[in-house]
């Protein structure tokens, strides 16, 4: 399996933009404000229910995790303070780290840890299903310890570290109750900072400030491992949809931190000596089918589709500049060194649209309404899905391209009604590289349905078995092989379509220091100095 740390290169086409005019900060002073402009609308506060990003980095601000990841993918104590396992590799016990407390002052507490687990086991479908299922027990033992009982040997480290979303933050055991399928309202975590709930303006503003109470470790930070040290008492998000304001805000110094900067404007940023670009490792664009409603619950249909992708199409409008990205015919992150030659035929081989009018006449197509979904304020995804729409249109479908903001799609690409009852047929979206490394991490793996599925909600119970053969393999030779065997499955099966890897970039002013490499933007450890 892929496990490195990806090399970026810098390179883009610049444009001229006019001055945006952006609402000013609180009275506060400037060193003690950070604007920051993340990549989307939060639309969800609850971390365990969805898988999207916006939420998962919204996390990361007010919870922690039990483990977490450094740079070499390798888990790391972050509440946990210690911990012993069985000989046998079956029961785990962990002790809490002192002081850990939540934003309403109480204790952290080994029953926020077990309710926890358990409604986000039931929610993240890389790791969190089958950890449970391979559970015989997760209890308390005391207010300080709790203990995880196998009934075979599971990877758990990698599972409370894991950085793929939903992740496994710590809910007070009142909130961790709450129905898994049933969304929280509240954000009270122990990380940090806090949220200010009184100033949160959806589609405009989200408000954070430093949690006064929280103890960071004493470890250097080291991607989501280390001390996590607020230095900066209050965190502005500031959604801008058009990333010409957001570009020019930055330039302006209007705002400090541009999470996501379009490859287009790379070359205008790298020009100027007050910002610092940064890479992070790349994205692999994905698009899904709605497999609950006709017509792509038919594989024909999907499999048409997969005949005519063309990667080189995706990233030439998605990244621009060919240094931004690479084909990647795989379901797993490509090393951005691999030659591009080779991998699946599905992907690889030539594109027949003779083969694919073939398939769609077989499946019984007869001009639908297909509803594709556009999240119009996020640039690569918006060239993906005017992509995937001209594509679809010379396969002859009947396409509906329903453009709306990312916070608006991600509600209803969790909707499982039929597209005409507000649901929808095909989504594009990207993921980052390190949550496509192996079949563990690769939710759009996943074929178990409506419980054990992303949306689309694919059932293969082939996948699914290899999947689980995969945690079970007693060695890497073995799990290489399985992982081949389920990329072929998952290419017959077409759980989801690959169309690219490419680079991304963030920007920040640079009086800002204290930012580490890491594959998301942590915004603790800053320091503004203006």
């Amino acid at each position: 399996m892929l496990r490195c740390a990806v090399a970026l290169l810098l390179a883009a086409l610049g444009l001229a933009l006019p001055v945006a005019a952006i609402e000013p900060a609180q009275a506060q002073s400037p060193k003690s404000v950070l604007r920051y402009v993340p990549s989307g609308d939060l639309a969800i506060l609850d971390p365990h229910w969805t898988g999207v990003y916006i939420t998962r980095n919204y996390g990361y601000m007010i919870y922690d995790t039990l483990f977490a990841l450094d740079n070499k993918l390798r888990p790391q104590p972050q509440m946990v303070d210690s911990w012993t396992v069985s000989d046998d590799k079956l029961v785990w016990d962990f002790r809490l780290r002192d002081q850990l407390a939540f934003h309403d002052g109480q204790k952290v507490r080994a029953a926020d840890v077990v309710a926890s687990l358990k409604r986000w086991g039931v929610r993240n479908d890389s790791y969190g299903q089958p950890l449970l299922a391979t559970a015989a027990a997760i209890e308390v033992i005391d207010d300080n310890r709790f203990q995880i009982t196998l009934k075979a040997p599971f990877p758990v480290l990698d599972a409370l570290g894991t950085l793929t979303s939903p992740t496994p933050f710590i809910l007070p055991e009142r909130i961790a109750l709450t129905d898994p399928y049933t969304q929280i309202k509240e954000a009270i975590g122990s990380g940090p900072y806090k949220m200010v709930m009184s100033e949160w303006q959806p589609g405009h503003q989200i408000v954070f400030e430093k949690n006064r109470d929280y103890v960071p470790r004493r470890e250097p930070p080291l991607w989501a491992t280390g001390g996590k040290e607020a230095k900066i008492d209050r965190v502005e998000w500031v959604y801008i949809p058009d990333p010409v304001t957001a570009l020019q805000a930055l330039a302006s110094g209007e705002v400090d931190y541009w999470e996501n900067v379009p490859s287009d404007y790379v070359s205008r940023l790298a020009k100027d000596s007050n910002i610092k670009l940064f890479p992070y490792p790349g994205s692999i664009g994905t698009m899904r089918f709605n497999q609950l409603h006709p017509p792509f619950d038919n594989i024909k249909m999907r499999q048409a589709v997969l005949s005519v992708v063309d990667q080189r199409d995706y990233m030439a409008a998605m990244a621009g500049d060919p240094s931004n990205w690479r084909i990647c015919p795989s379901v797993y992150a490509c090393d951005w060194e691999a030659p591009e030659s080779g991998g699946a035929e599905a992907l690889s081989g030539p594109r027949d649209y003779d083969k694919a009018k073939k398939l769609i006449a077989e499946a019984g197509y007869k001009g639908e309404r297909i509803v594709l979904l556009d999240p119009a304020d996020l640039p690569q995804l918006h060239a993906e899905a005017l992509v995937t729409n001209d594509m679809l249109r010379r396969l002859g479908f009947n396409v509906d391209l329903v453009t709306a903001e990312w916070g608006t799609v991600i509600k209803r690409v969790n909707m499982r009604e039929a597209p005409d009852q507000g649901g929808w047929n095909v989504f594009v979206t990207g993921f980052a590289a390190f949550d496509m490394i192996d079949p563990a991490t690769n939710r759009s793996l996943r074929a178990g349905g409506i419980a054990g599925s992303p949306p689309g909600w694919p059932t293969d119970p082939q996948l699914e078995e290899l999947r689980a053969a995969w945690f079970q393999a007693p060695d890497d030779a073995r799990r290489k092989e399985i992982a081949g065997q389920i990329e072929k499955r998952a290419f017959e099966f077409v759980t989801y379509i690959p169309t690219g890897q490419y680079r991304n970039r963030g920007a920040y002013r640079t009086y800002l220091s204290g930012r580490f490499d890491a594959p998301i933007s942590f915004l603790w450890n800053l320091e503004k100095r203006k």
